[in-house]
């Protein structure tokens, strides 16, 4: 590990830098950074680097920013490996399978929780991973919810409230009545905990999950405490999903795995539409589209719509038990038909616009300055990934492959 200070990474082959002053795939041949802290104050070509103190060589390899994995659920506890051999068997997905690992999270105790969640950032951030979201949604109690919340904000850099994932036994088991209530905790009691710990609110948005109408209440609720919105929809099917997000102004929608031309069309006109401050990004989860046998999202269509795209992990223990960005990436180009540089772009800019983690953030109160991610620029917060490779199409050309040589997260060397 290297302490903060002054550092010049040079030599690199090839570096991605997302940013918009380079603009022919945003990328920079044989090409040096200064690390100074936990940001990026110097960018460019090796032969014009200043002088440092501290060097280091990257010996021609190439270098991107960190992965920016901008939709998990890494806080639970649990196994539900029998569920994933019933669906290669033929069994379809459906969402009741969450209510196993909300048992098993319920029942652990908070060390435990956070010894597996310490494990799975780790494990996250050997393979490049610099920035993550991470959501609530295993406890469905006001204090299962705000446990993973706290905890969450011990290791993530977003948090979101999830308690709108499935309605728990206990209230489905009531019927109507406990649905209703279910909801009322969700919007009221639940949200006040968690909110503290949360930037942003989630909402599944699906058969067996939460409809239309209820899906809505969740999102007003969330800006009513100003808070801001993601939306997992049309993973299962066609359904109102991308059409919520748009309507109340959601950062992202996640999954996006059936759209028809009005969906794309919606979501394109977000980024053009000069009522609004940003658009709604579309986050597609190829591991998991891959894990539940769905259709991949349509990541081609949506790019050549004009609509921002990220791609990010959905790291869960049902449908995507994986925080491999490299994997996803791979399929993205292999199987989704988007090229390297656009896969990259958004698994790491991508993911960062879908977090409103693009552009910094003042401090307000007593949360601090919140530096860019998602770049390799000056005064972007430094995390650089480091690929044994001389270029970046070495992570599609050679799937699979152990291929990070080092990261640095926020100045600090991890890897």
């Amino acid at each position: 590990m290297t302490s903060p200070g002054t550092l010049l990474v040079t030599n690199i082959g090839e570096l991605t830098t997302n940013d918009d002053e380079h603009r022919d795939g945003a990328r920079i041949a044989d090409a040096a950074v200064v690390i100074e802290g936990d940001r990026f104050v110097w960018v460019g070509e090796a032969s014009a680097a200043p002088s440092v103190d501290q060097r280091l060589d990257a010996g021609g390899r190439a270098a991107l920013p960190g992965w920016v994995d901008a939709h998990t659920h890494l806080v639970y506890a649990g196994d539900r490996s029998a569920e994933f051999e019933a669906r290669m068997a033929g069994q379809a997905y459906a969402a009741g399978g969450i209510n196993v690992t909300v048992a098993a999270t319920r029942a652990a105790d908070e060390a435990e929780l956070e010894r597996l969640l310490v494990q799975r950032v780790s494990e996250a951030q050997a393979s490049g991973t610099t920035a993550l979201e991470t959501k609530t949604g295993y406890g469905l109690t006001v204090a299962d919810e705000e446990r993973a919340a706290r905890l969450a904000a011990r290791y993530a850099d977003e948090v979101t409230f999830l308690g709108a994932h499935v309605v728990p036994p206990e209230a489905e088991a009531e019927g109507a009545a406990g649905r209703a209530a279910y909801l009322d905790l969700v919007t009221g009691p639940m949200l006040d905990a968690v909110a503290p710990h949360v930037s942003a609110v989630d909402v599944f948005c699906e058969k067996g999950a939460f409809s239309e109408q209820e899906s809505a209440r969740v999102l007003r609720a969330a800006a009513e405490r100003g808070l801001a919105t993601h939306v997992h929809g049309n993973q299962l099917g066609y359904g109102p999903g991308v059409r919520l997000a748009v309507e109340h102004g959601s950062l992202s929608v996640d999954h996006v795995g059936f759209l028809d031309d009005g969906d794309v069309d919606a979501l394109a006109g977000t980024w053009h539409d000069p009522a609004r401050e940003r658009g709604t990004v579309a986050t597609v989860l190829p591991a998991c589209d891959l894990s539940t046998r769905m259709p991949l999202a349509p990541a081609r269509r949506l790019l050549d719509a004009g609509v921002p795209i990220a791609i990010a992990s959905n790291a869960n223990p049902g449908t995507s038990n994986t925080s491999s960005m490299a994997f996803c990436v791979a399929t993205a180009v292999l199987q989704m038909r988007l090229t390297v540089a656009e896969a990259v772009r958004a698994a790491t800019l991508g993911g960062a616009i879908a977090l409103d983690r693009h552009r910094a953030h003042p401090a307000v109160g007593d949360r601090p300055e919140r530096p860019r991610l998602g770049v390799v620029a000056v005064g972007a917060r430094a995390d650089l990934h480091l690929l044994d490779a001389p270029s970046a199409s070495h992570l599609a050309y050679r799937p699979g492959m152990p291929l990070t040589h080092a990261v640095w997260r926020a100045g600090r060397r991890v890897v």
